[in-house]
């Protein structure tokens, strides 16, 4: 049996995955939720996230610009690619989407492949993140610490644009229908750009946040594009609260079975999702029936 600061250790290192799988998991359930578009570029916007807080961070040689830098950088890469290509999906069969959203990732990864190369890129941790703080039984790094709190106020953000502000009702109206809202005179499409961006602006915030614990490099994006995935699976399509909830659980179960065995680690993860699947088909918060 696990040592009790071994498992309170797994317990918080699962919190800390687990929010950043829900921020990962939320921009992407927006999307998926108003635009019905399966974005599967998605963990490249991550990556570019990543990338562009680095180049930031080499430039300036503050984080906290880095993590703008990051944001910006998605975000920019997320509209070209509403614009110019995912806008004349809307409408073409899910197979097609998933094809394209798929393409654009590859495209963009091998990019910055060629670009950087494919060696790692370092992002050391900022000064006022170093050092452990003592919690009881354990010693944990600060830096984790203060990524919790970033990614909780990112979602917190997230969440006050989605319930408190009228771009935020209509992106929920659209979730539920979006021909009704378009009937009302709302502009959808430009609508759909603004959800896009955002999810993309996530995606990268998440990257950054996440570069001075992984390593960044050009894949850096696929593991956590398809644990997010089945956090949209486990917690409910178009659901916010159900990416907040399920990534929590999909990041303490890899965590937790992390240490009796690392290898069934993810193995554990679908098996969960499976039997979800075959009990409550629509997740923990989603809406039965919707497509």
């Amino acid at each position: 049996m696990p040592s009790l600061p071994l498992f309170l250790s797994q317990l918080f290192n699962g919190l800390a995955t687990g929010l950043l799988l829900s921020l990962i998991s939320a921009g992407l359930t927006i999307i998926y939720g108003t635009l019905g578009v399966l974005n599967l570029a998605h963990g490249a916007l991550f990556m570019v996230g990543a990338y562009a807080g680095f180049m930031a961070l080499q430039w300036t040689g503050s984080f906290v610009i880095a993590i703008f830098g990051g944001m910006i950088g998605s975000l920019l890469v997320g509209l070209v690619m509403e614009r110019v290509i995912v806008r004349f999906y809307y409408q073409r069969p899910p197979e097609d989407q998933i094809l394209v959203t798929f393409g654009i990732g590859i495209v963009i990864t091998e990019l910055v492949r060629l670009s950087f190369g494919g060696i790692s890129k370092p992002v050391p941790i900022p000064s006022w993140g170093e050092g452990i703080t003592r919690m009881g039984f354990l010693f944990y790094p600060n830096y984790r610490i203060e990524m919790m709190v970033f990614v909780a106020i990112a979602l917190l953000a997230l969440y006050l644009l989605l319930y408190r502000t009228r771009l935020g009702m209509i992106v929920r109206a659209g979730i539920e229908d979006s021909l009704m809202v378009n009937m009302l005179g709302i502009n959808v499409y430009r609508i759909f750009l603004l959800v896009f961006g955002i999810g993309a602006m996530t995606a990268g915030f998440a990257g950054i946040v996440t570069s001075p614990i992984l390593a960044v490099t050009p894949d850096m994006g696929e593991v956590f594009l398809v644990q997010s995935f089945v956090v949209i699976v486990i917690g409910g399509v178009g659901s916010f609260p159900g990416a907040i909830i399920g990534g929590i659980i999909a990041g303490e179960i890899v965590s937790l079975t992390s240490m009796f065995s690392p290898a069934y680690s993810q193995v554990m993860l679908f098996a969960v999702m499976a039997v979800l699947l075959a009990v409550r088909p629509q997740g923990l918060f989603g809406i039965e029936g919707r497509e």
